[in-house]
Protein backbone atom coordinates (compact mmCIF):
# COMPACT_ATOMS: atom_id res chain seq x y z
CA UNK A 1 0.00 0.00 0.00
CA UNK A 2 1.19 3.52 -0.80
CA UNK A 3 0.09 6.12 1.77
CA UNK A 4 0.40 9.91 1.67
CA UNK A 5 0.50 11.78 4.97
CA UNK A 6 -0.56 15.42 4.60
CA UNK A 7 0.73 17.85 7.24
CA UNK A 8 1.59 21.53 7.62
CA UNK A 9 5.32 21.03 8.20
CA UNK A 10 7.93 18.37 8.87
CA UNK A 11 9.73 20.73 11.27
CA UNK A 12 10.18 18.80 14.56
CA UNK A 13 9.74 22.05 16.50
CA UNK A 14 6.04 21.79 15.59
CA UNK A 15 5.59 19.21 18.32
CA UNK A 16 4.17 15.69 18.47
CA UNK A 17 2.18 15.28 15.23
CA UNK A 18 5.16 15.12 12.87
CA UNK A 19 7.06 12.85 15.25
CA UNK A 20 4.06 10.51 15.37
CA UNK A 21 3.78 10.54 11.56
CA UNK A 22 7.45 9.63 11.22
CA UNK A 23 7.36 6.83 13.79
CA UNK A 24 4.18 5.29 12.39
CA UNK A 25 5.50 5.56 8.84
CA UNK A 26 8.86 3.96 9.54
CA UNK A 27 7.10 1.03 11.18
CA UNK A 28 4.76 0.63 8.20
CA UNK A 29 7.65 0.87 5.76
CA UNK A 30 9.38 -1.95 7.60
CA UNK A 31 6.26 -4.01 6.90
CA UNK A 32 6.53 -3.35 3.15
CA UNK A 33 4.32 -0.28 2.70
CA UNK A 34 5.43 2.94 1.01
CA UNK A 35 4.86 6.17 2.93
CA UNK A 36 5.41 9.74 1.74
CA UNK A 37 4.64 13.17 3.16
CA UNK A 38 3.01 16.16 1.48
CA UNK A 39 3.76 19.36 3.39
CA UNK A 40 3.56 23.11 3.03
CA UNK A 41 7.29 23.50 3.61
CA UNK A 42 9.28 25.42 1.06
CA UNK A 43 11.13 23.17 -1.42
CA UNK A 44 14.06 25.55 -0.97
CA UNK A 45 14.45 24.46 2.67
CA UNK A 46 16.50 21.38 1.82
CA UNK A 47 18.11 21.18 5.25
CA UNK A 48 14.72 20.63 6.87
CA UNK A 49 13.50 18.26 4.15
CA UNK A 50 16.69 16.17 4.27
CA UNK A 51 16.38 15.84 8.06
CA UNK A 52 13.13 13.92 7.66
CA UNK A 53 13.68 10.16 7.16
CA UNK A 54 10.70 9.94 4.80
CA UNK A 55 10.25 11.26 1.28
CA UNK A 56 8.88 14.80 1.58
CA UNK A 57 6.93 16.46 -1.22
CA UNK A 58 7.25 20.13 -0.25
CA UNK A 59 4.39 22.10 -1.85
CA UNK A 60 5.10 25.44 -0.17
CA UNK A 61 6.16 27.96 0.69
CA UNK A 62 3.21 28.55 3.00
CA UNK A 63 2.08 32.11 3.62
CA UNK A 64 1.02 33.39 7.01
CA UNK A 65 -0.41 31.51 9.96
CA UNK A 66 -3.04 29.82 7.78
CA UNK A 67 -0.37 28.49 5.43
CA UNK A 68 -1.84 29.18 2.00
CA UNK A 69 0.25 27.94 -0.92
CA UNK A 70 -0.72 28.15 -4.57
CA UNK A 71 1.38 25.04 -5.25
CA UNK A 72 -0.48 22.64 -2.97
CA UNK A 73 -3.70 21.93 -4.90
CA UNK A 74 -1.97 21.59 -8.32
CA UNK A 75 0.52 19.12 -6.83
CA UNK A 76 -2.18 16.98 -5.21
CA UNK A 77 -4.39 17.05 -8.32
CA UNK A 78 -1.47 15.85 -10.40
CA UNK A 79 -0.25 13.10 -8.08
CA UNK A 80 -3.27 11.80 -6.10
CA UNK A 81 -3.66 8.79 -8.43
CA UNK A 82 -0.25 7.53 -7.28
CA UNK A 83 -1.51 6.77 -3.74
CA UNK A 84 -3.83 4.21 -2.18
CA UNK A 85 -4.69 6.14 0.98
CA UNK A 86 -4.47 9.68 2.36
CA UNK A 87 -4.11 10.79 5.97
CA UNK A 88 -4.61 14.47 6.81
CA UNK A 89 -2.84 15.56 9.99
CA UNK A 90 -4.20 18.63 11.75
CA UNK A 91 -6.92 21.15 11.03
CA UNK A 92 -7.42 24.95 11.00
CA UNK A 93 -4.75 25.43 8.34
CA UNK A 94 -4.68 25.31 4.57
CA UNK A 95 -3.59 21.69 4.18
CA UNK A 96 -6.86 20.25 5.53
CA UNK A 97 -9.10 22.61 3.53
CA UNK A 98 -7.18 22.12 0.27
CA UNK A 99 -6.75 18.35 0.64
CA UNK A 100 -10.48 17.95 1.27
CA UNK A 101 -11.27 20.02 -1.83
CA UNK A 102 -9.13 17.88 -4.11
CA UNK A 103 -9.89 14.47 -2.62
CA UNK A 104 -13.64 15.02 -2.55
CA UNK A 105 -13.63 16.15 -6.19
CA UNK A 106 -11.60 13.05 -7.12
CA UNK A 107 -13.84 10.82 -4.99
CA UNK A 108 -10.85 9.56 -3.01
CA UNK A 109 -11.49 8.51 0.61
CA UNK A 110 -9.21 10.03 3.24
CA UNK A 111 -8.63 9.81 7.00
CA UNK A 112 -8.14 12.76 9.32
CA UNK A 113 -6.26 13.10 12.62
CA UNK A 114 -7.37 16.25 14.48
CA UNK A 115 -4.41 15.88 16.91
CA UNK A 116 -6.38 17.50 19.73
CA UNK A 117 -7.27 20.62 17.74
CA UNK A 118 -10.97 20.27 18.64
CA UNK A 119 -10.29 20.29 22.37
CA UNK A 120 -12.69 22.68 24.19
CA UNK A 121 -9.77 24.10 26.21
CA UNK A 122 -9.02 26.39 23.27
CA UNK A 123 -12.65 27.56 23.30
CA UNK A 124 -12.40 28.57 26.96
CA UNK A 125 -8.88 30.00 26.79
CA UNK A 126 -9.18 31.99 23.57
CA UNK A 127 -12.85 32.98 23.13
CA UNK A 128 -12.15 35.57 20.41
CA UNK A 129 -10.11 33.08 18.38
CA UNK A 130 -12.87 30.56 18.90
CA UNK A 131 -15.42 33.00 17.48
CA UNK A 132 -13.24 33.50 14.38
CA UNK A 133 -12.95 29.72 14.01
CA UNK A 134 -16.71 29.37 14.32
CA UNK A 135 -17.15 31.71 11.36
CA UNK A 136 -14.78 29.46 9.39
CA UNK A 137 -16.10 26.16 10.75
CA UNK A 138 -19.26 25.59 8.71
CA UNK A 139 -17.85 26.21 5.24
CA UNK A 140 -14.15 25.55 5.84
CA UNK A 141 -13.25 22.90 8.42
CA UNK A 142 -16.47 21.05 9.16
CA UNK A 143 -16.83 19.70 5.59
CA UNK A 144 -13.34 18.17 5.81
CA UNK A 145 -14.31 16.44 9.04
CA UNK A 146 -17.80 15.42 7.91
CA UNK A 147 -16.61 13.92 4.61
CA UNK A 148 -13.65 11.96 5.99
CA UNK A 149 -13.85 8.17 5.74
CA UNK A 150 -12.90 8.34 9.41
CA UNK A 151 -11.84 11.01 11.89
CA UNK A 152 -9.14 9.38 13.98
CA UNK A 153 -8.73 10.04 17.69
CA UNK A 154 -5.73 8.87 19.68
CA UNK A 155 -7.69 8.03 22.83
CA UNK A 156 -11.27 7.92 24.09
CA UNK A 157 -10.83 11.15 26.06
CA UNK A 158 -9.95 13.08 22.91
CA UNK A 159 -12.98 11.69 21.07
CA UNK A 160 -15.38 12.78 23.83
CA UNK A 161 -13.86 16.26 24.19
CA UNK A 162 -13.97 16.90 20.43
CA UNK A 163 -17.78 16.89 20.51
CA UNK A 164 -17.90 19.92 22.81
CA UNK A 165 -16.35 22.68 20.70
CA UNK A 166 -18.40 23.31 17.53
CA UNK A 167 -21.82 22.76 16.03
CA UNK A 168 -22.80 21.20 13.70
CA UNK A 169 -20.60 18.22 14.39
CA UNK A 170 -21.09 14.90 12.64
CA UNK A 171 -18.42 12.46 11.52
CA UNK A 172 -17.32 8.85 11.57
CA UNK A 173 -15.34 8.74 14.82
CA UNK A 174 -12.76 6.01 15.35
CA UNK A 175 -10.30 5.69 18.23
CA UNK A 176 -7.02 4.33 16.91
CA UNK A 177 -4.07 3.02 18.91
CA UNK A 178 -1.31 5.60 18.99
CA UNK A 179 2.25 5.63 20.17
CA UNK A 180 5.92 5.83 19.37
CA UNK A 181 8.85 3.54 18.74
CA UNK A 182 10.25 4.46 22.11
CA UNK A 183 13.88 4.43 23.11
CA UNK A 184 16.57 3.59 20.59
CA UNK A 185 20.32 3.50 21.14
CA UNK A 186 22.70 2.84 24.02
CA UNK A 187 21.31 4.43 27.19
CA UNK A 188 24.65 4.73 28.99
CA UNK A 189 26.34 6.39 26.02
CA UNK A 190 23.41 8.75 25.66
CA UNK A 191 23.59 9.70 29.34
CA UNK A 192 27.27 10.50 28.97
CA UNK A 193 26.61 12.70 25.94
CA UNK A 194 23.92 14.54 27.88
CA UNK A 195 26.22 15.15 30.85
CA UNK A 196 29.05 16.26 28.58
CA UNK A 197 26.69 18.87 27.15
CA UNK A 198 25.31 19.85 30.58
CA UNK A 199 28.06 18.98 33.11
CA UNK A 200 26.42 20.84 36.02
CA UNK A 201 23.72 18.15 36.08
CA UNK A 202 26.13 15.25 36.48
CA UNK A 203 25.72 13.41 39.80
CA UNK A 204 22.66 15.51 40.62
CA UNK A 205 18.96 14.74 40.65
CA UNK A 206 16.42 16.54 38.50
CA UNK A 207 12.91 16.53 37.15
CA UNK A 208 12.63 16.77 33.38
CA UNK A 209 10.16 18.89 31.42
CA UNK A 210 10.58 18.18 27.70
CA UNK A 211 8.08 19.82 25.38
CA UNK A 212 7.39 23.11 23.63
CA UNK A 213 7.64 26.22 25.81
CA UNK A 214 4.06 27.38 25.39
CA UNK A 215 1.38 28.73 27.77
CA UNK A 216 -0.84 25.68 27.30
CA UNK A 217 1.92 23.48 28.73
CA UNK A 218 1.76 25.06 32.21
CA UNK A 219 5.47 25.86 32.46
CA UNK A 220 4.73 28.90 34.65
CA UNK A 221 2.89 26.66 37.12
CA UNK A 222 5.80 24.25 37.06
CA UNK A 223 8.30 26.96 38.02
CA UNK A 224 6.11 28.32 40.82
CA UNK A 225 5.34 24.86 42.19
CA UNK A 226 9.01 23.89 42.03
CA UNK A 227 9.87 26.95 44.11
CA UNK A 228 7.26 25.96 46.72
CA UNK A 229 8.77 22.50 47.13
CA UNK A 230 12.45 23.40 47.44
CA UNK A 231 12.50 23.19 51.23
CA UNK A 232 11.58 19.51 51.00
CA UNK A 233 14.36 18.63 48.52
CA UNK A 234 17.13 21.21 48.47
CA UNK A 235 19.24 19.08 46.10
CA UNK A 236 16.54 18.70 43.44
CA UNK A 237 16.91 20.57 40.14
CA UNK A 238 14.60 21.23 37.21
CA UNK A 239 15.50 20.82 33.54
CA UNK A 240 13.29 22.62 31.04
CA UNK A 241 13.95 21.35 27.52
CA UNK A 242 12.14 22.49 24.40
CA UNK A 243 11.88 25.18 21.73
CA UNK A 244 10.59 28.64 22.69
CA UNK A 245 7.96 28.94 19.99
CA UNK A 246 6.13 32.04 21.21
CA UNK A 247 8.90 34.06 22.85
CA UNK A 248 7.82 33.19 26.40
CA UNK A 249 11.10 31.94 27.85
CA UNK A 250 12.41 35.35 28.91
CA UNK A 251 9.29 35.96 31.01
CA UNK A 252 9.63 32.53 32.57
CA UNK A 253 13.28 33.15 33.39
CA UNK A 254 12.29 36.47 35.01
CA UNK A 255 9.74 34.54 37.08
CA UNK A 256 12.44 32.11 38.20
CA UNK A 257 14.67 35.04 39.15
CA UNK A 258 11.92 36.66 41.23
CA UNK A 259 11.32 33.36 43.02
CA UNK A 260 15.03 32.95 43.70
CA UNK A 261 15.39 29.62 41.88
CA UNK A 262 17.11 30.64 38.65
CA UNK A 263 20.22 28.70 39.68
CA UNK A 264 18.14 25.55 40.12
CA UNK A 265 16.79 25.50 36.55
CA UNK A 266 18.68 24.44 33.43
CA UNK A 267 17.26 25.59 30.08
CA UNK A 268 18.57 23.31 27.36
CA UNK A 269 16.65 24.39 24.27
CA UNK A 270 15.29 21.67 22.03
CA UNK A 271 16.90 18.27 22.53
CA UNK A 272 17.10 15.71 19.73
CA UNK A 273 18.52 12.24 19.22
CA UNK A 274 21.01 11.02 21.79
CA UNK A 275 20.74 14.19 23.89
CA UNK A 276 16.99 13.73 24.22
CA UNK A 277 17.27 10.07 25.20
CA UNK A 278 20.14 10.89 27.54
CA UNK A 279 17.93 13.44 29.30
CA UNK A 280 15.17 10.86 29.80
CA UNK A 281 17.59 8.32 31.22
CA UNK A 282 19.30 10.84 33.50
CA UNK A 283 16.15 12.27 35.08
CA UNK A 284 14.39 11.09 38.23
CA UNK A 285 10.94 11.68 36.74
CA UNK A 286 9.27 13.38 33.80
CA UNK A 287 6.83 16.22 34.46
CA UNK A 288 4.20 17.78 32.17
CA UNK A 289 1.49 19.92 33.86
CA UNK A 290 -0.31 20.80 30.61
CA UNK A 291 -3.66 22.57 30.45
CA UNK A 292 -4.33 20.69 27.20
CA UNK A 293 -2.47 17.73 25.74
CA UNK A 294 -4.05 15.55 23.13
CA UNK A 295 -1.75 12.55 23.48
CA UNK A 296 1.74 13.46 24.52
CA UNK A 297 4.35 11.64 22.46
CA UNK A 298 6.93 12.82 25.00
CA UNK A 299 5.00 11.06 27.76
CA UNK A 300 5.14 7.79 25.84
CA UNK A 301 8.85 8.31 25.15
CA UNK A 302 9.52 8.85 28.85
CA UNK A 303 7.65 5.66 29.74
CA UNK A 304 9.73 3.71 27.20
CA UNK A 305 12.81 4.74 29.21
CA UNK A 306 11.29 3.39 32.45
CA UNK A 307 10.80 6.99 33.58
CA UNK A 308 7.77 7.68 35.81
CA UNK A 309 5.57 10.54 34.57
CA UNK A 310 4.05 13.34 36.65
CA UNK A 311 1.23 14.76 34.55
CA UNK A 312 -1.94 16.80 34.77
CA UNK A 313 -5.37 15.31 34.19
CA UNK A 314 -5.56 17.38 31.01
CA UNK A 315 -3.06 15.07 29.33
CA UNK A 316 -5.61 12.89 27.57
CA UNK A 317 -3.82 9.59 28.21
CA UNK A 318 -3.85 10.07 31.98
CA UNK A 319 -6.36 7.22 32.38
CA UNK A 320 -3.88 4.75 30.89
CA UNK A 321 -1.11 6.09 33.13
CA UNK A 322 -3.31 5.74 36.19
CA UNK A 323 -4.45 2.23 35.26
CA UNK A 324 -0.84 1.13 34.92
CA UNK A 325 0.28 2.96 38.09
CA UNK A 326 3.10 4.46 36.02
CA UNK A 327 3.16 7.94 37.54
CA UNK A 328 1.27 10.62 39.43
CA UNK A 329 -1.71 12.64 38.19
CA UNK A 330 -3.14 15.92 39.50
CA UNK A 331 -5.15 18.94 38.34
CA UNK A 332 -3.67 21.51 35.92
CA UNK A 333 -3.48 24.15 38.66
CA UNK A 334 -0.71 25.53 40.84
CA UNK A 335 -1.84 23.35 43.72
CA UNK A 336 -2.05 20.37 41.40
CA UNK A 337 1.48 20.89 40.13
CA UNK A 338 2.66 21.35 43.73
CA UNK A 339 1.01 18.01 44.58
CA UNK A 340 2.85 16.27 41.73
CA UNK A 341 6.28 17.47 42.87
CA UNK A 342 5.55 17.00 46.58
CA UNK A 343 4.12 13.57 45.91
CA UNK A 344 7.27 12.51 44.06
CA UNK A 345 9.58 13.87 46.76
CA UNK A 346 7.70 11.98 49.49
CA UNK A 347 7.80 8.59 47.75
CA UNK A 348 10.11 5.96 49.18
CA UNK A 349 12.88 4.49 47.06
CA UNK A 350 10.93 1.23 46.71
CA UNK A 351 7.81 3.11 45.57
CA UNK A 352 9.83 4.97 42.95
CA UNK A 353 11.36 1.73 41.74
CA UNK A 354 7.89 0.22 41.37
CA UNK A 355 6.80 3.19 39.28
CA UNK A 356 9.84 2.77 37.02
CA UNK A 357 8.96 -0.88 36.46
CA UNK A 358 5.33 0.01 35.77
CA UNK A 359 6.33 2.81 33.38
CA UNK A 360 7.97 0.44 30.92
CA UNK A 361 5.09 -2.03 31.18
CA UNK A 362 2.65 0.82 30.52
CA UNK A 363 4.51 1.78 27.35
CA UNK A 364 4.57 -1.78 26.06
CA UNK A 365 0.87 -2.29 26.80
CA UNK A 366 -0.60 0.94 25.47
CA UNK A 367 1.84 2.95 23.38
CA UNK A 368 4.28 0.70 21.49
CA UNK A 369 4.39 1.78 17.85
CA UNK A 370 3.88 -1.67 16.36
CA UNK A 371 0.40 -1.90 17.89
CA UNK A 372 -0.38 1.62 16.69
CA UNK A 373 0.67 0.87 13.10
CA UNK A 374 -1.35 -2.36 13.07
CA UNK A 375 -4.43 -0.51 14.34
CA UNK A 376 -4.16 2.26 11.72
CA UNK A 377 -3.60 -0.16 8.85
CA UNK A 378 -6.59 -2.19 9.92
CA UNK A 379 -8.81 0.90 9.80
CA UNK A 380 -7.53 1.92 6.37
CA UNK A 381 -7.91 -1.51 4.80
CA UNK A 382 -11.31 -2.34 6.35
CA UNK A 383 -13.22 0.92 6.13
Amino acid sequence: MKILHIIRSVNPEGGGPIEAVIQLSLTMQAQGHTIEILSLDSPDNQALINECPLKVNAAGPAKGVYGYSRNFIPWLEKHESNYDAFIINGIWQYQSFAAHKVLKEKKRPYYLFTHGMLDPWFKRQYPLKHLKKYLYWYWGEYPAIRDAAAVLFTCEEERILARQSFWPYRCNEIVVNFGTAGHIGDAEEQKQKFFEKFPSLRNGRFLLYLSRIHPKKGVDLLIEAFAKNLNQADDLQLVIAGPDQVGWQNQLQDLANRLGIANRITWTGMLKGDLKWGAYYSAEAFILPSHQENFGIVVAEALSCSLPVLISDKVNIWHEIANADAGLIAADTLNGCHELIEGWINLTSSQREALRHNALNCFRTYFEIGNAAKSLLSIITNS
